[in-house]
């Protein structure tokens, strides 16, 4: 089965790590001035991408004007806190990056793309789906960029499973992540989430929610969440997500296709670049104008129907 839905992220974005040892922090001739809101681990790591981008990509382009946070935070590697009201009216800040807790995305993406700024968000870009339409809707208006991260595409298992499923005719699957107590903030597990169920789509194509549940022990802060999702050719998919002290970050697989059975994710080794550094490039690119209107079109058509049945696992967990 091929679906429109299908690679949405370029398979081609490899790049090989350069010696960045003398590389200058910040050039003069870069385009887009930049501020990180929030500065927990993905925060940071933005920042040090953009002081030591990839020279030669489009993250060259980039430079991290200053950072925002709730606490009151010294300079960091020479960049310094400032505050949503200087970044939002600053000419030369044209970027924003929103690293927060999830309940906190919308907000902060709505604030910036009303001032006319480009914005990356960590997913999930909303709780809602309405929400994520509207925030596109503003998007296309003011004539900017959102963008919604997605490492997990970019990774070398997820790239390599990819490869694995390619041509196969499924039959029915699971996919079980087990990870520790959410901690406040992140929200529905169906958008805490939203990660592994990016995969299955970018796998199987355009999904449906046929039912789902919610368990929970709040007292010894567990829950497990249950969705059973149809393929467009009626195959079944179930998606659990299982939190809780101590239990494993992992994620475990059984497809079972025409021809054989999947019950192990490929193992592959670490790319070369980093993660959120490939993500910077391929985010640089849209601000240059260098990524396709088809492909542009295929991520917002993605990531809205993840968010769409994030919405819809949420309804039918929480009746």
């Amino acid at each position: 089965m091929v679906s429109t839905l299908k690679r949405s992220i370029n398979p081609s974005l490899k790049f090989r790590l350069p010696n960045l040892t003398h590389f200058p922090l910040c050039l003069a001739v870069r385009m887009w001035g930049a501020v990180v809101v929030g500065v927990g681990t993905a925060g940071w790591v933005r920042i040090k991408d953009m002081l030591v981008p990839l020279p030669g990509s489009p993250a060259a382009n980039l430079c991290v004007k200053g950072f925002i946070s709730r606490r009151s935070l010294e300079p960091h590697q020479g960049v310094s806190q400032i505050s949503t009201e200087e970044a939002v009216s600053r000419e030369d800040i044209h970027v924003a990056f929103v690293c927060t807790e999830n309940v906190l995305h919308e907000d902060n993406v709505r604030t910036f793309l009303q001032a006319g700024k480009h914005v990356c968000v960590e997913y999930p870009m909303t709780m809602s789906y309405k929400a994520a339409v509207e925030l596109w809707d503003l998007a296309q208006k003011k004539g900017v960029i959102l963008h919604e991260e997605h490492i997990e595409l970019l990774t070398e298992d997820f790239k390599a499973l990819q490869r694995e499923v390619e041509g196969k005719i499924l039959q029915e699957g699971t996919l079980h992540f087990t990870g520790g107590a959410l901690k406040p903030g992140f929200g529905f597990q169906a958008f805490s989430g939203i990660a592994r169920l990016t995969w299955l789509v970018e796998l199987f194509g355009e999904l449906s929610v046929a039912a789902a549940t919610m368990e929970e022990d709040s007292g010894n802060d567990y829950s497990k969440m249950t969705a059973k999702l149809l393929t467009s050719d009626n195959r079944p998919l179930t998606w659990i997500e299982e939190r809780g002290p101590g239990l494993p970050r992992s994620k475990s697989i059984n497809f079972h296709f025409d021809s054989c059975t999947l019950t192990q994710i490929p193992p592959a080794p670490r790319g070369d670049v980093g993660l959120f550094m490939q993500d910077l490039i391929h985010f640089s690119a849209k601000l240059a104008g260098q990524v396709s209107a088809e492909q542009l079109h295929r991520e917002r058509t993605r990531v809205l129907h993840c968010l769409e049945l994030a919405d819809r696992i949420q309804q039918l967990a929480l009746k």
